[in-house]
């Protein structure tokens, strides 16, 4: 008996996704010892900074000017709060996101409505993260033009091949957490070059007042850039996939683990209070990051591409985004943009490259195809996955290659999404999450505003793109 039971103890204890009373523990009570809990935040913040906020949001700026500064702001602080709500019912209740959607009726087959549209949004975010590929692969393009000209088809095809490769690669490897400290320090480094640029701005050709920032906050989105605002209210910030991974990133740093299973107890009650302040502490410091490149990307197009009329676009876009360094910098500085790009641009494919197989893994589960609770299979598919879906991607940036549009496609998918994520939020917090979680006003509040500006952009964002709303 020994022999069959031991293999299975084992795949139980190394399974981030089970909840068993011996891996219980206190939550750290002091804000220091929290601080070392964190994680999940980062980790999003690393994939999060990159095609939102160096391609959409700068492109945004360039079309726009100042005019739009106050949608980029509630575009990223506004969508928080619904994260967190989601992550605490997968604390709560030891279950993922899309496990959660399904609970959301009405059912169509094993799946709802969410989880059907979730897999037609991803559909969508493929050309996203194709343009993510394309983007990374016209940096090295432009470094490195090993075949023809740079951003030639040939020398934009084979780095669009090594850049996937190596992404998948060093997944496969099994050291994820190494990759993750190098992809959070590239956006740190590259996000304090950024930030110093924007504040240094005034003291050049390029400068900008108090006047132009005000200008931002007519709450007006003006003709001709809907389609482009749709996207960046999809994709900046914390978008909806995002925040379904994050529930998947809760689970495997531990915190719905340590809160343990539901046994009805007081003390189990005081470890999720415990582990969930730790979340909230997590996701705003994620926010927070989030918040500072993006203002600072769309201050930078507005300030130095608009007025001189260049807006990304197609494969060029990357040499137009240079222009916020040359222009201000001197041409040396297009290695220093170039390089900052490549690390951002890929460590959001890592991020995309480790979160989406896991989604779809539990997709495939919830429609009976694998058996999610087996180990051994999921960590399978996962792996099958790893190298599919990237070359999938590639597969439609080269088929496109025009990483502006594919990303803009991808975040408006992303928007209409978000809309189907706070049904389900609000549902789930009302049928999985016990009233003493549901107390502090001051959340709450921050929920029904956070749902109401994401309703209220979504649903004029539709009606403007249908002609229904006059320009």
């Amino acid at each position: 008996m020994s022999t069959t039971t031991a293999p299975a103890a084992e795949h139980a204890q190394a399974d981030p996704y089970a909840l068993r009373p011996e891996d219980a523990r206190p939550a750290p009570t002091v804000f220091r010892d929290r601080i070392r809990h964190l994680g999940p935040g980062f980790v999003l913040s690393a994939a999060v900074v990159g095609s939102g906020e160096l391609i959409t949001t700068t492109a945004l700026g360039a079309e726009a000017g100042f005019a739009l500064l106050w949608l980029v702001i509630v575009s990223t602080a506004v969508k928080v709060w619904v994260q967190m709500e989601l992550a605490q019912w997968t604390i709560l209740n030891g279950r993922t996101a899309l496990e959660g959607y399904r609970d959301v009726g009405p059912r169509i087959g094993r799946l709802s409505w969410i989880n059907w549209l979730w897999i037609g949004m991803d559909f969508a975010k493929m050309f996203q993260r194709g343009g993510i590929i394309g983007g990374t692969a016209a940096a090295c393009s432009v470094l490195w033009p090993v075949i023809g000209e740079p951003l030639s088809w040939g020398s934009l095809a084979l780095w669009a091949v090594v850049v996937t490769l190596a992404a998948v690669l060093l997944l496969q490897s099994g050291k994820y957490s190494l990759v993750e400290r190098a992809c959070l320090v590239s956006v740190v480094v590259f996000t304090l070059v950024t930030v110093s640029l924007a504040v240094g701005l005034p003291g050049t050709e390029f400068g900008y007042g108090g006047s132009e920032l005000g200008s931002g906050f007519g709450f007006e989105i003006p003709a001709g850039t809907v389609g482009i605002a749709l996207a960046v209210f999809g994709i900046t910030g914390v978008g909806a996939d995002e925040m379904t991974t994050y529930t998947y990133w809760c689970m495997e740093k531990g915190y719905a683990r340590w809160t343990g299973p539901d046994d009805g107890s007081e003390e189990r009650a005081r470890r999720a209070e415990g582990w969930i302040k730790v979340m909230r502490l997590d996701a705003l410091t994620g926010l927070a990051v989030c918040v500072l490149c993006t203002l600072s990307f769309y201050v930078i197009g507005a300030a130095v591409l608009h007025p001189q009329g260049l807006v990304p676009e197609g494969n060029k876009m990357i040499t137009t985004l240079s222009r916020i360094y040359t222009d201000t910098m001197g041409p040396w500085a297009e290695y220093l943009f170039l390089i900052g790009a490549f690390a951002v641009l890929f460590s959001t494919l890592i991020g995309s490259t480790a979160s989406v197989p896991r989604l779809w893994t539990n997709t495939l589960g919830l429609l009976g195809v694998i058996d999610w609770g087996d180990v051994r299979v999921r960590t399978r598919t996962i792996r099958v996955l790893t190298w599919c879906l990237p070359l999938l991607w590639a597969c439609f940036f080269l088929w496109m290659q025009s990483p502006v549009l594919m990303v803009q496609i991808g975040g408006i998918g992303g928007g209409i999404f978000l809309l189907a994520v706070v049904v389900a939020v609000w549902r789930l917090r009302s049928t999985g999450v016990p009233r003493r979680f549901r107390a502090n006003p001051w959340l709450t509040g921050a929920l029904v505003v956070s749902s109401a500006a994401i309703l209220c952009v979504g649903v004029y964002g539709v009606l403007k793109t249908l002609g229904a709303v006059p320009e």
